[in-house]
């Protein structure tokens, strides 16, 4: 079981008692609004979505890690690798996502939790690229994407919404690792 540390956070597989408080920030509309086609989630989406994230760590050796508040032990939201199926234009690609509950915006743990995801595929799994996609608008994560070190590479349509995403990537012999 795979488990990174950062100064605020503790990444983590997923474990029951993580899908309500999931759930939760599936349910917040504002934290849902660059998602797909800015739908909420409930509890049965969000498990169901767990354990997709859950059998990928099974068969790709990577996935989305449980995101959680080392001081308090309060699930903060996800972040982590995934192959992106549902832009198969940029494939094969694994790509670096987020998404925090509201009350944690704001205070650098997402670019905290993304940067130690962007390190363990680089380091821990040998991936020579990694990319993230945002929709046009959703300035905040291309803040998050540009302080990794990524640099937008296109812009086109996501075809399970139709909504426009740009695409940014860091190749490996670009990325810089942080000093520890």
């Amino acid at each position: 079981m795979v488990t990174l540390e950062t100064p605020r956070l503790i990444l983590r597989r997923w474990h029951e008692g993580d899908i309500a408080p999931l759930a939760a920030v599936h349910a917040d509309p504002e934290v849902m609004r660059w998602i797909r086609d800015g739908s909420v989630r409930d509890e049965e989406e969000t498990r169901g979505g767990v354990q997709a994230w859950e059998s990928e760590w099974e068969s790709q050796g990577f996935g989305l890690f449980a995101v959680e508040i080392r001081s308090t032990g309060e699930l903060a939201g996800f972040t982590g690798l995934s192959v992106p199926h549902f832009l198969p234009e940029v494939l094969p690609a694994v790509e670096v996502g987020w998404r925090l509950g509201r009350s944690h915006w704001g205070q650098g743990l997402a670019t905290e939790a993304a940067a130690a995801a962007v390190r363990f595929g680089f380091e821990e799994r040998g991936l020579e690229r990694i990319v993230s996609i945002a929709q046009v608008g959703n300035d905040a994560s291309e803040r998050i994407m540009a302080k990794l070190g990524m640099r937008p590479v296109r812009e086109t349509v996501n075809p399970t919404c139709g909504r426009r995403v740009r695409v940014f990537e860091l190749l490996s012999d670009e990325y810089v690792a942080p000093v520890r």
